[in-house]
């Protein structure tokens, strides 16, 4: 008897979500987002993350190197198509992120993604060397997961 293949829940960090918005993050991300199409997976996002990437975005429209368009459809896409869950962030993230950041770990972006992953029992799929480190030496429960861990 053949065992039900297990779904894979992620929440994507920024880098994930920009290649739809029209901004190349490389390689390494484009096939790990190849992958978890051919696999069974739910996708979640935070607004966090789409916020990051307006931060991302109001650089590149400075250096007058975006295609609006692109960026439009694709926002459109993630907000809208079903593909992606939204995450309701609740205040005991609030509070597990704030704690991470008295901790050591300044990026309350990451913190928050962190402190979600950890609540909703997702896996954070990220490049984050430094947040890896971090939840390493402060023994925190490991949620990461990095795009060659991908089946």
């Amino acid at each position: 008897m053949k065992s039900k293949q297990e779904i894979l829940k992620i929440l994507l960090d920024t880098p994930f979500i920009l290649p739809t918005l029209g901004i190349d993050t490389g390689k390494e991300v484009m096939q790990c987002l190849k992958k978890l199409a051919d696999i069974k997976s739910e996708i979640y996002i935070s607004r966090f993350s789409i916020l990051e990437s307006l931060w991302v975005i109001t650089r590149l429209i400075r250096a007058a190197d975006l295609n609006t368009e692109h960026f439009k459809i694709g926002l459109r896409s993630i907000l809208e198509s079903g593909r992606y869950k939204k995450i309701e962030e609740n205040s005991e993230i609030f509070n597990e992120a704030l704690r991470l950041y008295k901790l050591g770990h300044k990026d309350m972006i990451d913190n928050i993604l962190y402190a979600s992953s950890i609540q909703l029992n997702l896996k954070l799929l990220t490049l984050d060397n430094e947040l890896k480190e971090f939840i390493y030496e402060k023994r925190l429960n490991d949620t990461l997961i990095f795009p060659n861990q991908i089946a």
